[in-house]
């Protein structure tokens, strides 16, 4: 049973971190698009869109890789044995 929860909430962070890369990319490129193409504006619109989308997208993975790496630190201290003071006899 533990690892089937084990293998679900794996499943969910890698979930999250595909969708945590690709919506600021896609929603700012349909932004861009929709822009473009209601004021008449320029290519240059799509450009800035693709720029916006990436640094999004970055950003998501960077925050997601941090999740992921706290998560890791998480059960790593949980296995390791509390330090002993001098003060504790």
């Amino acid at each position: 049973m533990k690892d089937l929860y084990q293998a679900a909430r794996s499943l969910v962070w890698l979930t999250q971190f595909g969708l945590s890369i690709v919506v600021p990319l896609v929603v700012s490129i349909l932004i861009a698009v929709w822009l473009q193409r209601t004021f008449a504006l320029g290519g240059w619109v799509v450009a800035v869109g693709v720029l916006v989308g990436i640094f999004g997208a970055v950003s998501g993975l960077v925050t997601s890789l941090r999740a992921i790496d706290r998560q890791a630190g998480e059960k790593e201290d949980k296995h390791k044995k509390p330090p002993v003071y001098f003060n504790e006899h």
